[in-house]
């Protein structure tokens, strides 16, 4: 996807909804390739959103479910920015999307986790995660398409 991103001023508006998920997880250390299709819905909760992620895993030729629930709530700093949570209250990632364009880095033991994360047009999202560590050389790419089925 070599698209022009799309400046977003409001991150948690843009988000609100529901999506269509498809990913795409390479371990180039095994030159292994698995997919996650699913949706993720960003409903409200509080002042920002409850995302819930939920879909099929397929890995080495097994599929199995999977999910996944991170809260997004408005930047104390940043107005239009979001700053992400994992479910359990542990502070994750910024996301400010105003260029369209962000960039976020995750320290996870002794990984790193880099996020960037474009959009695209009022529909289309991605996010690209790379993760380097002693254990883990991943690339995670998920696409987004807003859901509009009921």
């Amino acid at each position: 996807m070599a698209d022009e991103v799309w400046p977003v001023s409001d991150a948690l508006a843009f988000l609100a909804g529901r999506w269509r998920v498809e990913r795409t997880v390479r371990d180039l250390a095994d030159d292994l390739t698995g997919t996650f299709t699913g949706t993720t819905d960003f409903t409200a909760e509080g002042e920002g959103l409850l995302h819930v992620e939920s879909g099929t895993f397929e890995w080495r030729g097994t599929a199995r479910p999977a999910e996944r629930t991170l809260r997004y709530l408005p930047s104390p700093e940043v107005p239009g920015a979001a700053v992400v949570h994992f479910a359990d209250g542990r502070f994750f990632h910024g996301l400010d999307l105003r260029s369209g364009h962000h960039v976020a880095d995750h320290p996870c033991s002794a990984d790193l986790y880099r996020g960037e994360f474009s959009a695209y047009d009022p529909d289309r999202w991605r996010t690209v995660w790379r993760v380097k560590g002693p254990a883990k050389d991943l690339l995670l790419t998920t696409d987004y398409r807003r859901d509009y089925r009921k």
